[in-house]
Parts: C-alpha cells; sequence; structure tokens
C-alpha cells in the first residue's frame, strides 16, 4: 500500500492515518468538516489535498448511519482500488450496500476493538491500535487483494487481524462493548442527584464501573441505532437477573430465617456467576487470564513519584504487569497498585522497603 484516503478524521480515522503515515504511506484526508481534516492533517496525520487519482485504501472512519452513503459516494467516485469502514457495527452497512445493488467485491468490512472516552482529532495517536484486535468481515465475494490490503492496513496500525462474520461481530460486541455501556451509563446516572456527602466517598471501584460513561453520548446514539436488536436481547436478560437480585436482597430483609437463607443463596449465586464470566475475559495482550500479586504503595502526589517507583522495580528486575492507582479523599496522596509475577512480590516488596517506600501490607 503507497496511498490511502481517509474519509472521516475522528477519533479512529485519524489514529489509522497517523499510523499509515508513521509507515510511508501517503494518506489524503477528508471530513465533512474541512476544518477538522485541517486539525487531523496539522498533527501529521497525512494532507488535506484531494489526492489526484484513485488510491490503493479508502478508509471509511464514518458513523455506522452514514457509512453506506459514504461508501456509495467513493465507489461512485472510483476513489480507489480497494474500500474499508471501520464502524463498530457490521451487518447493516453491509446490507445497505447490497440493497444498493453495489458491486461489493472491491468492499470489506471491518472494526478495530480499540477507542478512548475522548473523540476527534486531537484525542487521536499513531499507537491505538497497537495489540488489539481488528476485525474483518470478508465474504465469498470479497476480492483477495482487497483483503490483503485491509490486512496490511492491520499491520501497519500493529493491531492483531480476528475475522467473523458481520452479524456474528455485531451480537459479539454487544455482548462486550454497547450493553456493557449502557450499563455503565445507568449506574452512573445514580449519581447525578446524589448528596455530595455520599459522592465525595467514590473510591476505585465506581471509578472502574463508570468509566467508560464518560464517553460522547452523540456518538453512542450512532453506535446504539446502529444495533439495537442485539443490544436490547442483553439488556432483558440483565433486568431478568437484576429483577432476580432484588427478591434476594428483599429476602435478607424477611424476619423469616428461611427466606433470609433463600435470599442469602441467591445473592450467592448471583455473585458465583459473576466470579465465572469475570475470569473469561482475556488477560494481558489477549492471552488467558493470569493471577498476579498485588505490591501497594503508598505515594505523594508530587511530579516524578510514578518514575521512580518504576526504576526502582526495574533495579530490582522486577516486570510490572500491571497497575492501578486510588487518590486518597482530600488529600494530596494515593495507593498505587502494583500487580506482578506471584514469585516477584516478595522481591519488589523488599527492594522497595528497602528505597524507602512506605508499603500497605
Amino acid at each position: 500500500m503507497r496511498t490511502a484516503l481517509v474519509i472521516g478524521t475522528g477519533l479512529i480515522g485519524t489514529s489509522a492515518a497517523l499510523a499509515l503515515t508513521d509507515r510511508g504511506v501517503t494518506v489524503h484526508l477528508a471530513d465533512h468538516d474541512p476544518e477538522q481534516a485541517r486539525t487531523a492533517a496539522a498533527l501529521g496525520a497525512g494532507t488535506d489535498a484531494a489526492p489526484d487519482g484513485p488510491v490503493d485504501l479508502a478508509i471509511v472512519a464514518a458513523p455506522p448511519a452514514l457509512v453506506a452513503d459514504v461508501l456509495a459516494d467513493a465507489m461512485a467516485r472510483g476513489a480507489a482500488r480497494g474500500y474499508i469502514d471501520v464502524a463498530s457495527v457490521k451487518g447493516g452497512p453491509r446490507r445497505e450496500l447490497e440493497a444498493r445493488g453495489l458491486d461489493l467485491s472491491a468492499y470489506i468490512g471491518t472494526h478495530p476493538m480499540s477507542g478512548r472516552e475522548k473523540s476527534g482529532p486531537l484525542a487521536a495517536t499513531a499507537d491505538l491500535f497497537e495489540g488489539r484486535p481488528w476485525v474483518l468481515t470478508p465474504t465469498r465475494d470479497t476480492d483477495t487483494e482487497v483483503l490483503n490490503l485491509a490486512l496490511e492496513l492491520v499491520s501497519h496500525c500493529r493491531a492483531v487481524p480476528v475475522v467473523m462474520d458481520a452479524d456474528a461481530h455485531d451480537r459479539a460486541v454487544a455482548l462486550v462493548s454497547h450493553m456493557p455501556h449502557l450499563v455503565s451509563s445507568m449506574v452512573a446516572a445514580r449519581l447525578e442527584h446524589a448528596e455530595e456527602a455520599a459522592v465525595r466517598l467514590c473510591g476505585q471501584g465506581i471509578r472502574d464501573v463508570t468509566r467508560i460513561a464518560a464517553s460522547d453520548p452523540r456518538m453512542w446514539i450512532d453506535i446504539l441505532s446502529a444495533n439495537p436488536g442485539p443490544v436490547a436481547d442483553l439488556l432483558t436478560d440483565v433486568a431478568a437477573d437484576l429483577e432476580e437480585t432484588v427478591r434476594a436482597l428483599r429476602a435478607l430483609q424477611s424476619s423469616d430465617a428461611d427466606k433470609r437463607r433463600e435470599g442469602g443463596t441467591g445473592i450467592a449465586e448471583v455473585l458465583r456467576r459473576g466470579n465465572a464470566g469475570q475470569v473469561r475475559v482475556p488477560g494481558k495482550h489477549g492471552s488467558a487470564p493470569r493471577a498476579y500479586e498485588t505490591v501497594a504503595v503508598l505515594i505523594d502526589d508530587q511530579p516524578g513519584q510514578l518514575a521512580r517507583i518504576f526504576a526502582d522495580a526495574g533495579r530490582a528486575g522486577v516486570n510490572i504487569e500491571d497497575v492501578r492507582i486510588e487518590h486518597a479523599t482530600g488529600q494530596q496522596a494515593g495507593l498505587v497498585q502494583l500487580m506482578v509475577e506471584p514469585k516477584a512480590a516478595a522481591v519488589l516488596t523488599a527492594a522497595l522497603k528497602e528505597r524507602g517506600w512506605a508499603i500497605r501490607q
């Protein structure tokens, strides 16, 4: 691939353009808002000048509801040898294109499984897709050359290609992305009118659960409008679980010992199922989840503290597998939780203590 046209210079489109430009591909940028394309170009994502002729690959990074229109227009203009889109829903756009009678041999639907709470070109990074799954949904009609162009794009973005059926993809993302986003939003909504004294008690747990609720509502309306059925089916199951959980909690309030036992059993089953599902979430780099031990370090909220901890861990020969930071309420301090291999926990603890760090046991 030598040339590409990115149509839609938001977070995903600009990030892909940055990655391609870094790999020496000449990238042309287009957007319904010319100012946004100019911003992406100023960031080094390519040029907002129109290409002289057909490019190798056109990448449509438009909302799902607009994908078919943008692709049809690009195909009618002969903008590229191959066409892909990066929308988060795959079945609907393809059926729209088929209904228009277009030749789809030069098209393949794709979806990079990566993003951020922020949107727009200013939030884009060239490494946004690194190590992340990038779903490809070819059909028997897909031209081999176009599939290879899509695979080359994935490689340039250092993502991991995953081939799926379009409708299977839509059911999967409803489960692992769209439904969780709505649940996160519903939990966060409980905080909107909560008493300030209660909100001030928020810890890492509520931050984890509500983090994705900070995403742009307009973008999510577009996504959910393109995949409402599978999401509604999943929320129906969640609603049934909620009803059972409410009944179990009410039973725990009963003065009848048998009802309390029944309620306890119901809550235990919900928690057990949650444990069973959580352990299936892939671990680091998409591998099977692994059990790490946590070394908790108290730090002051001052510049350079994290860098010092990581440097001291490196001197001890310990690799930090993951890290979380819990900020103390009302204090300029926090708790850094360093996740390491179990055999390395004692080594790291001793090394950090020796260098003056306060370890929380």
